[in-house]
């Protein structure tokens, strides 16, 4: 059993036989490896029983804290009944009731396509959105419009509508072509949020205008580009956006795989503007962290359009092996209870208020050039010349020792390039919160020389 074995010993097994996702290996082992063997609430604790807070709720994933009994208790239930059955031809209980609980909360969606992960909602968006076109008798619309330095997952349709060239471009050759626009970045803009709210929404009116006769949907993640670096949107950016792709007849797929499920203060982020998408992908959240599900919400304009007879082979053809597995969806509802329970979309509000003022004190440190958040999105952008907004060299890697800082004071987090995340699991206390805030401060001081 692994937890006879010491860290050490299972360091050493991680050598020979595992390759961890995103990991320079020959870095990994020179690093002194983690190894995690359980959890409590909001902390995580490795093989030789050291605790450390989770601070990027294991990748953006954990929203009620790990081992919660309801969450255990749901699946445990579930278990006595039936492990899986597939969804291809029939139908189960927990994926039914789970799709009924979903589009009561999605703004304006009423079908569920499950799938297993976020990249393979976000590909099943993109099939749905041209799939959708040819139904409907308007095949020319078959290309897709994303945004520079957006992140939708690793399949080959969700790398395509990607924009971040460290990820991407080396798979170039695999990947088909889209148009893209520039995400408002207001840090790296010289001008005020508006101007650069409306010089994006600009050049994106110039391609709809240019392109929107051939386009099939416009791709976002909603209120927070995560992994190009949680970029925040300007107020009002998302709203109009929307209308800018209804105007030109571009249906709209939100990625809301890290913005869902209350991360951002609602519990989905296009509500912070009264947006309805035509398509929502979603994944992370929705189980709490516990198991791989994720769903593709749809209108239901698009769903009707996949009807018809047997004979005009108009159905989406496309599953996955564990499409609304009964584990999965009986978590989810237990964890969607838990959000009118714990009150929790009210909570993080209150705590990203409570952590907004915690890191005013980070946002001062000479080398922090910006400080981003959206309800319990943070990224801390390091800098080597405050003044100037220059970066750190490739090379020193200053998000990533900050970040091996973070964790010798007890707290584990990543960074995205120099932008250090803190995304806590959404129930911590006001304790936690201050403690994780206090340790990132004290990780970039030590590591910068602040």
């Amino acid at each position: 059993m692994s937890l006879d074995r010491t860290q050490s010993e299972l360091v050493e097994l991680n050598r020979r036989h595992l390759w961890n996702p995103f990991t320079q290996m020959r870095g990994y082992f020179e690093s002194d490896p983690l190894v995690i063997a359980r959890g409590e609430g909001v902390r995580l604790i490795d093989a030789d029983g050291r605790s450390y807070l989770d601070g990027n709720s294991s990748l953006w994933l954990n929203i009620h804290g790990h081992n919660r009994p309801e969450l255990n208790s749901a699946i445990t239930d579930q278990l006595g009944k039936i492990a899986h059955s597939t969804l291809l031809g029939m139908g189960n209980v927990p994926a039914i009731e789970l799709a009924a609980r979903l589009t009561a909360i999605a703004p304006g969606l009423s079908k569920v396509f499950y799938s297993d992960s976020g990249a393979t909602a976000v590909e099943i968006g993109l099939k749905i959105a041209y799939a959708y076109w040819r139904r409907v008798g308007r095949p020319e619309k078959s290309g897709f419009l994303s945004f520079r330095n957006g992140y939708h997952g690793d399949t080959v349709g969700a790398m395509s509508v990607g924009g971040i060239d460290l990820f991407h471009d080396e798979f170039g050759p695999l990947l088909f072509g889209v148009e893209r626009a520039t995400y408002p970045n207001q840090y790296r803009f010289d001008g005020t949020a508006l101007e650069c709210a409306q010089a994006c929404l600009s050049e994106l009116e110039e391609l709809l205008s240019r392109h929107g006769e051939s386009l099939a949907c416009c791709v976002v993640e909603p209120m927070v580009q995560g992994a190009g670096g949680m970029i925040t949107m300007p107020d009002g950016f998302l709203g109009r956006m929307a209308d800018l792709c209804r105007a030109h007849d571009v249906l709209l797929l939100a990625d809301e795989v890290a913005t869902g499920f209350g991360r951002t203060g609602r519990m989905f982020a296009c509500e912070h503007e009264g947006v309805n998408p035509d398509i929502m992908a979603m994944g992370k959240g929705l189980t709490g962290g516990y198991l791989p599900v994720a769903a593709t919400l749809t209108t239901e304009r698009i769903y009707d359009a996949f009807l018809g007879e047997h004979s005009e082979k108009n159905a989406f053809f496309h599953g996955h092996s564990f499409t609304g597995n009964q584990l999965g969806c009986a978590v989810a509802l237990a964890g969607l209870d838990l959000f009118e329970t714990d009150r929790l979309v009210e909570k993080v509000q209150e705590s990203a208020a409570l952590v907004a003022g915690l890191l005013k004190p980070v946002a001062d440190l000479p080398h922090v050039g910006d400080v981003r958040q959206r309800g319990l999105m943070v990224g801390v952008e390091l800098v080597e010349d405050k003044l100037a907004k220059r970066s750190y060299p490739w090379e020193s890697a200053m998000g990533a020792r900050v970040c091996r800082r973070a964790r010798d004071l007890g707290m584990i987090t990543r960074p995205l390039g120099d932008t250090v995340v803190l995304m806590p699991p959404l129930v911590t206390e006001s304790e936690d919160l201050t403690s994780m805030v206090d340790i990132l401060h004290g990780a970039i001081c030590g590591v910068t020389g602040s």
